[in-house]
């Protein structure tokens, strides 16, 4: 049994494929009456061992899950999954799953519908709102890579319904590798295993509240092709691009990227435990800004990006919200920046001044509406904070800036996070992208 947590209260297990959640008509041996077993023969428990069974995952797939050693764990852990997690309520359990799936599916997408379960055919189907039965399943997906005809989705489930994961994907036109309910490749054969594992659970204690993330992945068999982005995955780091020499990856807000900025608490740390070798930072985002960020993987490629990034041969593109709307639909901003390394922040000049830099700035408008644009940036040199500080120069500030920005408009309209994100790299023919 593979333990990845286990204290008073609850206990992390990663299920086997093939291995029922809890007991059924087949009779197999199940992980319930398996965890039960071990409690009782590791705290030599001579009656009836209790376990709660708070989620489950279908027979054939194998992943991270939690249990109950008490009913008040079981009680608050049911209660946190029925919320969908997201940013204004953290109480939410976040189930993140990889699918290998077939087909060419698109970066990003959302899948909602209404389903039920078929009770003759033990699948799931589509329905409408108001049948009997009907549940609304919510999920979305990112492509973390593509090998030939299969892809790599890393998948957050929003809802947990029968089968749901399987069904809405192969309902979107990209079914599951090794699917024997859901893709007609695989329906007359049960010798593949399906492409599918719960790969991360995020949830707050019952009893201490803290938050914590628990996450095991297989990278053998037909996940082998894709090891290093499931490594990657697996140590709390989104790959974008990945080969020998450098990686580049999705910065979430609130995380440093340098060891040198907040040890522990960095992209490159959480890097660096990911089995795959050092890698070494050679460019900065704040921690306030989310998106691509590249990391070498040897020394010679550190130091042949560091001058690349030095001499402006690295194109930078971001894309940001802004008040208002800048006086040309495209420019090319210069100005000089001064540093206040005491108060944390800059200032922006139009003339020169002692130990002030220059500061070149491109942007289009690529959307706008009656109080707002969308802009996307080029970076023509890269200095502290100069995106969010040259804007806030002309009058648009970024939203969610209250260092630079408008805080009354920011707290009238509930925006916490700067809308600001690194969106595209391109450096001689690699060009990486997140739109």
């Amino acid at each position: 049994m593979n333990i990845l947590y286990e204290d008073n209260h609850i206990l992390v297990v990663v299920k086997p494929e093939n291995m029922p959640s809890q007991g059924d008509s087949s009779g197999s041996y199940d992980m319930v009456s398996a965890i039960k077993d071990y409690i009782k023969v590791k705290y030599n428990k001579p009656g009836a061992v209790y376990l709660g069974l708070v989620h489950r995952l279908d027979r054939p797939v194998t992943g991270v899950m939690v249990f109950a050693k008490t009913s008040k764990a079981a009680s608050r852990l049911c209660a946190d999954f029925t919320l969908f997690c997201d940013k204004k309520n953290e109480r939410g359990i976040a189930k993140r799953y990889l699918a290998i799936v077939c087909g060419n599916p698109p970066k990003q997408k959302r899948l909602q519908c209404f389903m039920k379960k078929d009770n003759q055919t033990q699948t799931a189907v589509i329905c409408k709102e108001n049948d009997d039965g009907a549940k609304y399943a919510s999920l979305e997906f990112t492509k973390i890579a593509q090998v030939g005809d299969l892809a790599l989705l890393d998948v957050n489930l929003h809802t947990g319904r029968h089968h749901q994961i399987r069904f809405q994907l192969a309902n979107a036109g990209y079914p599951i590798y090794g699917d024997h309910r859901y893709n007609s490749a695989f329906i007359n054969e049960n010798k593949t295993q399906i492409a599918l594992q719960a790969y991360s659970l995020t949830l707050n204690h019952p009893t201490t509240k803290e938050r914590m993330r628990f996450a095991f992945a297989k990278n053998n068999g037909a996940w082998e092709q894709f090891s290093n982005e499931i490594k990657l995955l697996v140590a709390d780091c989104v790959p974008v691009f990945v080969n020998e020499s450098i990686v580049a990856l999705n910065k979430p807000v609130g995380l440093e990227v340098s060891i040198d900025d907040a040890g522990e608490n960095s992209l490159e740390c959480l890097l660096n435990n990911a089995g795959l070798g050092k890698f070494y930072p050679v460019h900065r985002l704040d921690a306030t800004t989310k998106g691509l960020v590249v990391f070498a993987r040897n020394e010679s490629m550190r130091d042949s990006l560091l001058h690349a990034f030095s001499q402006g041969e690295i194109q930078r593109f971001y894309h940001c919200k802004v008040i208002g709307h800048p006086k040309k639909q495209q420019d090319t901003l210069k100005a000089y920046l001064l540093k206040n390394a005491s108060e944390s922040r800059v200032q922006v000049f139009d003339r020169l001044f002692e130990n002030s830099q220059q500061i070149i700035t491109k942007y289009k408008v690529i959307a706008k509406d009656k109080a707002t644009s969308t802009l996307e940036v080029e970076l023509l040199t890269g200095k502290t904070h100069q995106i969010r500080a040259h804007l806030a120069h002309i009058g648009c500030p970024i939203i969610g800036d209250d260092k630079y920005g408008d805080r009354e408009f920011n707290k009238a309209n509930r925006a916490k996070e700067i809308e600001l994100r690194s969106v595209r790299i391109v450096w001689k023919d690699i060009y990486i992208s997140i739109e």
